[in-house]
């Protein structure tokens, strides 16, 4: 059972078509590639619905406008070497975001995560943070980058991942309660080797043909 947790679930269409290709395994990497930049566009935009705004006026061709506009400090934390395959859809969407980047490694045996690079701006507590990680599995290497992203000072977090598991989820959600997570799904759980079933395959060999 999934503790209570600030779960979204993003069920649009299109994001569902996305996720699809994605766990067909007669997808090739450059369709894997096209892929993921669709979806993790479609689910940054969902992440960012109270992203901080403000009212503003352009001028047209034809006449003055008002709107709004984004404002204040975003920022973008990928877990490496997966979460780079999300990144560049995000940027689309704020290309003023400041980007940082948290290398874990997760070991085949244990499934235990081990930092191997950390590298925060500055000055995070003002900030909206969105860290993106395609696969939520043991929930290790997620609460390992939210914890650093805490010590960074970030406060205000979100999380999106492509495919979700159970365990995963209660683990966020008992390390950091306040987080909330953007998944088209969650999956039935975990195998003995800890990939998610039915899952997608490794999601990082699958992007880039390793």
């Amino acid at each position: 059972m999934i503790s209570a947790v600030p779960l979204h679930i993003v069920n649009h269409p299109l994001v569902q078509d996305a996720l699809m290709e994605l766990r067909d395994k007669r997808t090739e990497p450059p369709a894997f590639r096209r892929a993921a930049n669709r979806i993790s566009v479609l689910l940054a935009a969902e992440a960012l619905r109270d992203v901080p705004s403000v009212g503003g006026m352009v001028t047209t061709p034809l006449g003055p406008a008002a709107g709004s506009v984004v404002r204040g400090d975003v920022v973008v934390v990928p877990v490496l070497r997966a979460g780079l395959g999300m990144l560049d859809a995000v940027l689309e969407l704020l290309p003023a975001a400041r980007v940082g980047h948290i290398g874990l490694q997760r070991d085949e045996m244990t499934a235990v995560a081990s930092q191997y690079y950390s590298k925060l701006p500055p000055d995070m507590s003002g900030a909206f943070v969105l860290m993106i990680d395609p696969m939520l599995a043991t929930g290790g290497s997620a609460v390992a980058a939210l914890d650093l992203i805490r010590r960074a000072g970030g406060h205000n977090v979100r999380m999106i991942c492509i495919v979700a598991a159970p365990e995963g989820i209660a683990l966020v959600a008992r390390h950091h309660p306040d987080v909330h997570i953007y998944t088209p799904v969650v999956d039935q759980g975990l195998n003995a080797h800890k990939f998610i079933v039915p899952g997608l395959g490794d999601f990082g060999d699958r992007l880039y043909g390793t």
